[in-house]
């Protein structure tokens, strides 16, 4: 019996009812092509079907794997903070009665002699320009709090009108331990040892606001230690030239906790976590025009507009009046001493430093390199001298900023 040739969907017998033929196609080729093309789906075997499920299996493995090793990179969560988390409710919801489309909350925990001072007086200009909330301290002296000082302090900051941006010098606090709003916190550090020779000098000489200031800052300071030799104070182990008094810079970003103040890996990585999770930007002093400019991009309803302000001349010749004065370089012997009792210090430092120029490459900024120094970097004063006073601003500043912020 003869066989009944198979019907294609054109009608007619099919040309290959086994099948399109290797080695090129015969004469027929364009039924062949309407065919597939009129077909509502693609249809795939068990094989390819388990195929496609195992490379989905790989891929949401991989995907869990990274999340635990790490999670995406450090600058889009950072971005996600600084943006907000969207919800289906901020879509679909009420309007909210007050639309913040920026960080609400910025605590700038101010380390001292790093340049804090010439943020606080732009920040003073800012705050009238974009009408945000610049909230001080009168306490400046005060960094370690006890529970119930953090909560109060904590409560303080919550209840301040939004949108707001805190400063004071005092070690990191943890919000949401106390039932509080974690803030985007900020904050500037700089060279450890070059932090503390400024440290050391303005204690007992003041800036170039006026020699007579350190009088009333260290008025109990006896006169032979006021005028005690820089190299001696090191060599000899004084306690002001040792630690713990030399482990400053970590317990800013470690917290509040007793083993923060105690130099070691601990509150090393405890700092280097919190400056991960909880820092939006932690900026170096040496490239302070490169902090703002970030600041600038971050925090536009804050900062827009701080860099021509900060290069205003006479901003500039105000921020000369804050250099420390008879300031002094030790030997080299007392430097490298200076540097072994700071090494989790100096580790910290160039930690966020490298995080620093990460960010910066992100954004397309170039770090400027510059020729190597004959001797160690902590040798040389730095290019940007910026210090930080123990007591209150000054209100002979006060004019400057209004005729500033008139122009």
């Amino acid at each position: 019996m003869k066989k009944k040739q198979q019907q294609h969907p054109g009608g007619g017998a099919d040309p290959w009812p086994h099948g399109a033929p290797l080695g090129g196609a015969p004469p027929g080729l364009g039924s062949w092509k309407r065919r597939v093309s009129s077909l509502p789906f693609l249809r795939f075997s068990l094989r390819d079907y388990g195929f496609c499920m195992a490379t989905l299996l790989v891929f949401c493995l991989g995907s869990l794997f990274y999340q635990l090793g790490g999670g995406p990179p450090r600058f889009l969560l950072d971005l996600r903070q600084y943006l907000g988390n969207s919800t289906y409710l901020d879509d679909h919801g009420p309007p909210p009665s007050k639309v913040l489309p920026f960080p609400s909350q910025v605590v700038y925990n101010r380390v001292g002699k790093c340049g804090s001072r010439t943020v606080v007086l732009l920040l003073r200009i800012l705050s009238e320009k974009h009408g945000f909330n610049l909230v001080t301290s009168d306490i400046h002296n005060k960094t370690r709090l006890t529970k119930n000082e953090q909560m109060e302090l904590i409560k303080n900051i919550s209840t301040a009108e939004q949108p707001y941006l805190f400063t004071r010098h005092v070690h990191f606090l943890n919000f949401s331990r106390f039932g509080g709003d974690q803030p985007v916190y900020i904050n500037i550090i700089r060279d450890p040892v070059n932090r503390f020779l400024s440290n050391y000098f303005f204690r007992r000489f003041g800036d170039w606001r006026g020699e007579q200031n350190h009088m009333i800052r260290t008025p109990s300071m006896r006169q032979e230690e006021r005028y005690l030799d820089i190299n001696e104070c090191i060599l000899e182990n004084y306690p002001e030239c040792s630690n713990p008094r030399l482990f400053y810079i970590i317990p800013y970003f470690c917290g509040q906790h007793p083993r923060c103040r105690e130099p070691g890996e601990w509150a090393l990585e405890r700092a280097k976590l919190n400056v991960n999770e909880n820092f939006l930007l932690v900026g170096i002093l040496e490239e302070l025009e490169d902090v703002l400019l970030l600041l600038e991009r971050f925090l536009p309803h804050y900062f827009k507009g701080v860099l021509s302000i900060y290069k205003d001349p006479e901003h500039r010749k105000l921020g000369n009046m804050t250099v420390t004065v008879k300031k002094t370089v030790p030997s080299p012997e007392a430097v490298q001493i200076l540097y072994q009792r700071m090494r989790y210090e100096y580790e910290f430092y160039h930690y966020v430093k490298e995080q620093f120029h990460l960010l910066k490459r992100k954004f397309g900024l170039k770090s400027r390199v510059s020729r190597p120094a004959l001797r160690p970097q902590f040798f040389i004063p730095t290019p940007l001298e910026t210090e930080e006073p123990m007591d209150d601003e000054e209100q002979d500043d006060e004019k400057w900023l209004e005729d500033i912020y008139k122009r």
